[in-house]
């Protein structure tokens, strides 16, 4: 029987359940796997042993694991049936017996041991329920001081974690600078190879310029304008589709505001990003033209199997339909949801007047082949 400062070893293991809701017999019973490999480790012996922790006093107790045989020839795991009567004379040839046994220095070995699991149990606990904390964030903005910028990926310092932003997940067009104050989006929380968990978050999502709106105006925060859908080409132009249940409340006043204030702080958040505000509209043709604004749009041809349309624009609104290499259309399809082909007006009736042209072609061409029969 040996001592492993028993006192100390259930008060830690009372404290660790009550603070940090670990649970005593789950320490109990990690601590025994532990002092038989620390056994195993330290003796070099192929006995099979057994490690029982006394769940009130604390006390070890290490045990050699013995089979009852009739023939005895392998006295390390083995115990004759004449040597086992002493022990239990109600033990049978093929039960197992244990030997309690007092292995030369065990107490010092067991003490480590039991510290290491607590303090390895404590950390992987603490990880647990930081990781507990943060995945509850996962959707929402936290705030970090930048640690490290020179490897393509940004870390920040949240506090309790760090905070891993990946190249892909950075706005293009902004420098990260060590001690840098920056608002990140909670993507996801992972653990990482040694258990850590680790923060991804983002500054490039759609998701963040949604939360931004939600904190910077209290129409959406409080559930009375709804932001339909986002899209973006991060650092540059953004558009955000907002609808009102309330046909009293203007959507896209209310997210502009006076003079613009409330779209301006979203968008020095942004680093300058240029964004559009469009009232969503259950009708896809007025939200297809209302999502290639600034472009005037003439009309809207859909076709609702293909989820496609095509949109018919001034000769002088093309290249401001379509923006600088395909930026505004590109914008607008992510936004609605819906493909979309955009003509000028002579394109539209160039392409009218050879539909014409062909359909007339082939009529006569039907003509001439009646004749013939």
């Amino acid at each position: 029987m040996m001592a492993i400062d028993n006192n100390e070893l259930i008060l830690a293991l009372d404290a660790l359940e009550k603070e940090k809701g670990i649970k005593k017999e789950y320490m109990m019973e990690q601590i025994e796997t532990a002092l038989i490999t620390a056994y195993k480790n330290n003796y070099k012996d192929s006995e099979n042993v057994k490690v029982v922790v006394d769940r009130k006093t604390g006390e070890t107790h290490i045990y050699a694991v013995k089979e009852v045989v009739t023939k005895l020839e392998n006295p390390i795991l083995q115990i004759s049936k004449a040597d086992v009567v002493k022990i239990n004379k109600n033990l049978k040839v093929g039960d197992t017996v244990d030997i309690e046994i007092n292995p030369r220095n065990f107490g010092r070995i067991a003490a480590q041991t039991a510290k290491q699991v607590i303090i390895q149990k404590l950390r992987e606990a603490e990880r647990d329920m930081i990781f507990g904390e943060f995945n509850e964030r996962k959707g929402e903005i936290v705030s970090g001081i930048v640690q490290k910028a020179d490897t393509g990926v940004v870390i920040l310092d949240l506090g309790k974690l760090e905070g891993i932003m990946p190249a892909r997940e950075q706005i293009p067009t902004e420098k990260y600078k060590v001690n840098d104050k920056v608002k990140a989006y909670v993507l996801d929380v992972v653990k990482g190879a040694k258990g850590a968990p680790q923060v991804i978050i983002s500054r490039s999502a759609g998701d963040f310029v949604k939360k931004l709106f939600e904190f910077e105006i209290p129409e959406i925060y409080e559930g009375l304008i709804e932001v339909k859908s986002v899209s973006r080409d991060p650092g540059n132009r953004c558009k955000v589709a907002v609808s009102a249940q309330n046909e009293n409340i203007d959507p896209v006043g209310s997210c502009v505001g006076q003079k613009g204030v409330r779209i301006q702080n979203i968008i020095n958040e942004l680093s300058g990003e240029k964004i559009d505000v469009i009232e969503w509209n259950e009708d896809p043709s007025i939200f297809i033209s209302s999502a290639l604004l600034p472009a005037k749009v003439m009309a809207v041809d859909i076709n609702e199997e293909e989820k496609s349309a095509r949109v018919i624009v001034p000769d002088d609104q093309l290249s401001l339909a379509i923006g600088k290499s395909g930026q505004n259309a590109r914008l607008a399809a992510r936004l609605t949801g819906w493909k979309i082909d955009i003509k000028s007006e002579t394109q539209f009736r160039e392409m009218l007047s050879k539909m014409q042209e062909e359909a007339e072609d082939e009529e006569e061409n039907l003509e001439e082949e009646n004749n013939e029969e």
